[in-house]
């Protein structure tokens, strides 16, 4: 078994102009997953985003959600982990993932930014360190990377948002075997949910 989950980040952007956009993905799952707990997310100014604490099947498990930009995640995921002496292999991340298609989500151990900003920072400000978990919610690609940009800015159309939404429900059912460290168990479930 696997270390246990300490900490859920939810990457996305602030602001109402960014709210339910394909980018906020990994936020929209962190904002669902307090509200399944009833918990409120709560801003924190010394973690530059939004925390809250929640007890999954009796363990303890801190929420974050940025509020800073995207592409500077990682200052507010170091700060949080270094208050809190959070090692980097008990984080998990849930993010938009452009190289799934909308209703697909896969946890992922450690690994690359894959081009995504929120990760590529985040790594940065982690040290160097990419032995985090993800929660990689699938978005789709526009199939242009020039188009991407103004792709993952948009919202999805509503039976897309809807897929994304089952997919995570999904991720959210399998969520507490990964908290938990049995993150074999947990892929398997959820990678056979389609």
């Amino acid at each position: 078994m696997d270390a246990p989950v300490e900490l859920i980040v939810g990457l996305g952007n602030p602001g109402s102009t960014y709210h339910r956009t394909r980018h906020n993905a990994g936020a929209d799952f962190v904002l669902a997953l307090a509200n399944a707990c009833n918990v409120a997310i709560k801003q924190e100014a010394k973690f530059f985003g939004g925390t809250a604490l929640l007890q999954l099947e009796g363990q303890s498990l801190r929420l974050l959600i940025p509020s800073t930009f995207m592409n500077l995640s990682g200052k507010s995921v170091a700060a949080i982990a270094g208050f809190y002496k959070i090692p980097t292999n008990r984080i998990l991340i849930a993010h938009d993932e452009l190289d799934l298609s909308p209703g697909t989500a896969r946890f992922k151990k450690g690994g690359g930014h894959g081009g995504h900003n929120g990760l590529r920072d985040t790594v940065q400000c982690l040290g160097n360190s990419k032995e985090f978990a993800r929660l990689r919610i699938g978005i789709g690609h526009p199939g242009n990377a020039k188009q991407v940009t103004d792709y993952v800015l948009k919202k999805a159309p509503a039976l897309e948002q809807e897929l994304i939404d089952h997919s995570m429900d999904d991720a959210m059912r399998y969520l507490p075997l990964a908290a938990s460290g049995q993150w074999e168990k947990a892929m398997t479930a959820l990678h056979s949910t389609e």
